[in-house]
């Protein structure tokens, strides 16, 4: 019964974070800043930097995940 529970969390968890509800969040400032912008220089530029953004955890994620491969390649080896 525990574990039903807990399944039920995750799913209503999953559910509430893949809402659409949260898609159309926006800072005012960002929104002010592109519906005056003077052409799309200010949009690129705001889309660069999320871009940059995004690039970052992705990086950092993907390095640790390396070095958790590599630990276990290493121990692996010396235990054969």
């Amino acid at each position: 019964m525990h574990t039903d529970m807990k399944l039920k969390n995750y799913i209503l968890t999953a559910v509430a974070l893949a809402s659409p509800v949260f898609a159309g969040a926006q800072c005012a400032m960002c929104r002010a800043a592109l519906e005056s912008s003077d052409g799309n220089i200010k949009a690129e530029a705001v889309n660069d930097g999320i871009v940059y953004l995004m690039v970052l955890p992705y990086l950092l994620v993907g390095l640790v995940g390396y070095a958790v491969y590599k630990l276990r390649k290493k121990k692996k080896a010396a235990s054969e």
